[in-house]
């Protein structure tokens, strides 16, 4: 494991991590035999604007029970368990943080989607899978961390089979300068890996992509952070969300990232990409 996988690592990972989850569930009154997907959404949608960025770029996948869809950077699974359950298909997913992987893996079970969604962990620049295994691929809120971006993409699109469809919703690099750390993906410049919106759409394309969608979601981004800072100053942090997952250092991140986005620092894209080369 390199060094940069280990400052990864020790970010996100958390230690009984699902038994905390499991814990604030009840203390939300919650009966974990009887969960639905939107009582996990406070803390598995860990990216901005939440469960409805997800909902939102799904609408766009036009997925079957009859894909196999991959999930690069998976976290706790929640976008994979929320593909699985509107469209039926089977996700595998894969994250670095062991953590995050058996929380989830956990999660799912609650649900009753074992057989449907598998998170396993693993680097996303040596993905584990032949070529052409999956008919879509997905990713939120991963790439921020892996500045070997051309392998990373070079990798999702190895996986793929010819038009498979590649969707991902991803913090890039602003025209403001460089972030405010730590910020939610890294506690300091040298874990943070950005890419320009115009140099992302290049590389994509470079390495055999089609671009299908390309929306900017900042306005919005910066809309949802507004409120969710707003709530944490007022009500201070609810049982269960982003703190569950890194925190004592939730608030100063999550008061970074509005800053990050008022200053244009951070930029939000949301796209669908089809694999023709």
């Amino acid at each position: 494991m390199s060094d940069v996988d280990r400052v990864i690592q020790a970010h996100y990972g958390q230690s009984g991590l699902f038994a905390s989850i499991v814990a604030a569930l009840k203390r939300m009154g919650k009966d974990v035999n009887a969960l639905e997907p939107k009582d996990l959404a406070p803390v598995d949608s860990f990216h901005v604007r939440g469960l409805a960025a997800t909902v939102e770029l799904g609408a766009h996948a036009h997925l079957s029970p009859e894909d196999h869809v991959l999930d690069v950077g998976c976290g706790l699974g929640g976008a994979a368990r929320h593909l699985a359950m509107t469209f039926g298909c089977r996700v595998t997913g894969i994250d670095l943080t062991p953590e995050y992987v058996d929380a989830g893996n956990g999660l799912s079970g609650l649900l009753g989607l074992q057989d449907r969604v598998v998170l396993q962990q693993g680097n996303a620049l040596e993905l584990p899978f032949a070529d052409g295994a999956f008919s879509a691929a997905w990713s939120e809120h991963a790439q921020m961390n892996i500045a070997d971006k051309p392998t990373l993409y070079r990798e999702i699109h190895r996986a793929l089979r010819k038009e498979g469809r590649f969707l991902f919703h991803d913090i890039l690099q602003g025209a403001g300068g460089d972030p405010h750390f730590p910020t939610l993906w890294a506690a300091n410049p040298e874990a943070s890996a950005l890419i320009a919106p115009a140099d992302f759409r290049r590389l994509l394309m470079s390495l055999g992509f089609d671009i299908k969608l390309w929306e900017d979601k900042t306005t919005e981004g910066r809309d949802w952070f507004r409120k969710r800072v707003a709530g944490l100053r007022e009500k201070g942090a609810p049982p269960l969300g982003i703190h569950t997952l890194i925190g004592a250092i939730a608030p100063e991140t999550l008061e970074n990232n509005l800053r990050n986005l008022e200053e244009n620092r951070i930029a939000l894209v949301q796209g669908m990409v089809e694999k023709v080369g």
